[in-house]
């Protein structure tokens, strides 16, 4: 099971990517199993060299009765020294932006795909779309013809 975060592609221009883990509580784990997670909305931010995940939402585990967790709390990444260090400098010095592109497990522990993204202007993602409709409609065209 994986979970995309489609509009991070859309609106940001991705230059790294990098694999995380992710701290979870009992409750958050089985409801990200069940799929309900969304990480449309959220980006991550670095405070005392540690990795921080904001704004994710997991939903209530429907059995979890007063054990359940804050759906939007924020969570906690887990990641070498070398790598925070990497992506700290380059969120000073480029001004860019951490954001998850997609969440998925590996091994039946949760990974967090981090990009380190650049956000696009309007004209740049008019560009894209136009791309895009040229690329489907070449398609389009071969398959008729074949």
């Amino acid at each position: 099971m994986e979970i995309y975060n489609r509009k991070a592609r859309h609106d940001y221009f991705i230059e790294e990517i990098y694999e995380a883990g992710i701290e979870l509580t009992g409750t958050e784990i089985k409801s990200v199993r069940d799929g309900a997670v969304n990480i449309k909305n959220s980006y991550g931010i670095i405070k005392n060299h540690e990795v921080f995940l904001l704004n994710m939402f997991i939903s209530h585990y429907k059995e979890g009765n007063s054990f359940n967790h804050n759906e939007v709390r924020t969570r906690k990444l887990l990641l070498h020294k070398k790598e925070i260090k990497k992506i700290e400098d380059k969120i000073e010095l480029y001004g860019y932006t951490l954001i998850p592109l997609k969440l998925y497990f590996k091994n039946n522990r949760l990974k967090v795909e981090l990009g380190i993204c650049r956000g696009k202007k309007n004209y740049d993602k008019r560009e894209a779309i136009k791309e895009r409709d040229i690329k489907r409609n070449v398609e389009k065209d071969l398959k008729k013809r074949y």
